[in-house]
């Protein structure tokens, strides 16, 4: 009997919980978004639970909403992403450190540099969540006036990725001999210069760091419109994807590792992950009890907010108490766009409502026992609709410990879910081959 399909598990962290209520939940502490302490608990519990990853995003500018409901929100302020992983990565041994980073308003020889350290620092267990940032107040803080348009950030996108692969592939895997005796550090015949000159970037190389432990750091990405899909397909290895229903889970399964195989990449290769936020209880009327009062701490005024960063526009002037009104093409994130509009239309919210769902966390959302939380995750692993999930817990730590106590060890009863890590890297443990060095045999 061959064995069945294997989940993988990352964790999405802000560094904690996503839920905007999470901070004032009973039991919950306030300050874990900026606590090291804290933080360094909560992934040696992912550890213990043996998760894939944890999954830090980040944000180059204050998120634009208004201040009054700015003020409510406890992502506000975190860790920089290379800070806190190179930290994290000294105090435990296994699990994958996926940080994000921007294609818009960064720079691929800093973003090489800054990987390849991480993977070195980690032993092999570094990833790279490829973002284009769609907040356009990020420009700001860049020196520019305007955000760059959504097909462009992509284009761009797409030969970033390029240039910073190359620049991991400066080196061969066995260029450093130093050789004491003749007092040779390197080969210099091991030793690529890139000299890449293309649309929107020029970068002469080489990295001044070896080749990462895993050949390249696992690439992740986000993006679920078109030219998300089509970058996804030509480069990730991860997805961290998008999609309320088990339906659209496996239309955009099928599309994207049908893409895949046209361009002759292994489907295995990639490891789709959507987001669910997980709430487990003894029965299901008291994981219900839990949504409604994290739902409840959630006020208005960031709800709202939630709602106009969500669709691109101020929601604020919208009735209520009445329901979404069509929404016109902007420049935020499209699919994120398409999902909440999605939303309203398929359970007839009003915008009252949709904001009071998005204040909170608006996506897929796992609510009941450990027993169910299981049969859904297994449900969704079976019909392809995903190759596993990133957990997004509702508050810090009682609902990760819930998660690591209860669903995991469900998880393994049913032999969909490892007991011990399959290697020391983040490629081992997902599955994934180390990739080949484009310049060198």
């Amino acid at each position: 009997m061959a064995n069945p399909r294997q989940l993988h598990l990352g964790a999405f962290m802000r560094p904690v919980s996503i839920h905007t209520g999470a901070w004032r939940y009973p039991s919950a502490d306030p300050s874990a978004n900026f606590n090291f302490p804290r933080i360094k608990q909560l992934i040696q519990t992912l550890e213990r639970g043996k998760f894939d990853a944890f999954f830090m995003a980040d944000h180059v500018a204050v998120l634009n909403m208004p201040l009054e409901a700015l003020k409510r929100s406890h992502t506000v302020t975190s860790f920089e992403p290379f800070t806190l992983l190179s930290a994290l990565a000294g105090v435990t041994e296994h699990i994958g450190l996926i940080a994000t980073a921007t294609t818009t308003y960064d720079e691929p020889f800093h973003i090489a540099r800054r990987f390849a350290s991480l993977d070195h620092i980690s032993g092999g267990r570094a990833g790279w969540n490829i973002v284009t940032t769609g907040n356009p107040e990020s420009a700001w803080n860049f020196g520019r006036e305007d955000h760059m348009d959504h097909d462009e950030r992509y284009r761009r996108a797409r030969e970033f990725y390029s240039v910073v692969t190359g620049l991991w592939d400066s080196w061969a895997d066995d260029a450093f001999i130093r050789d004491v005796a003749s007092g040779t550090f390197f080969d210099p015949e091991k030793l690529h210069v890139l000299n890449h000159k293309g649309e929107y970037l020029s970068v002469r190389g080489p990295l001044n760091i070896a080749r990462p432990v895993q050949g390249w750091p696992v690439i992740v990405q986000a993006g679920a419109s078109e030219p998300g899909r089509q970058l996804a397909a030509e480069t990730a290895e991860v997805i961290f994807a998008s999609g309320n229903t088990l339906a659209a889970a496996q239309e955009f399964y099928t599309d994207v590792k049908g893409r895949m195989e046209k361009l002759g990449r292994n489907r295995d290769h990639l490891k789709i992950l959507p987001a669910a936020f997980v709430v487990v209880g003894d029965s299901l009327e008291q994981a219900r009890e839990i949504r409604l009062r994290l739902d409840s701490g959630v006020h208005y005024e960031s709800a709202i907010a939630s709602l106009s960063i969500s669709l691109g526009v101020d929601a604020s002037k919208f009735d209520p108490d009445g329901p979404l009104p069509e929404i016109p093409e902007t420049n935020a994130s499209k699919s994120g766009r398409a999902n909440t509009i999605a939303l309203a239309a398929r359970e007839n919210l009003t915008v009252r409502q949709l904001a009071q769902r998005l204040g909170g966390y608006g996506g897929l959302a796992f609510v009941g026992t450990a027993a169910g939380v299981a049969d859904e995750m297994q449900e969704w692993l079976e019909a392809e609709g995903s190759d596993g999930f990133n957990v997004m817990f509702p508050y810090l730590p009682g609902g990760l410990d819930d998660f690591v106590g209860k669903v995991v060890p469900e998880l393994q009863r049913r032999g969909i879910f490892r007991r011990e890590y399959a290697g020391k890297t983040l490629r081992e443990n997902l599955g994934l081959p180390r990739p080949k060095n484009q310049f060198f045999s």
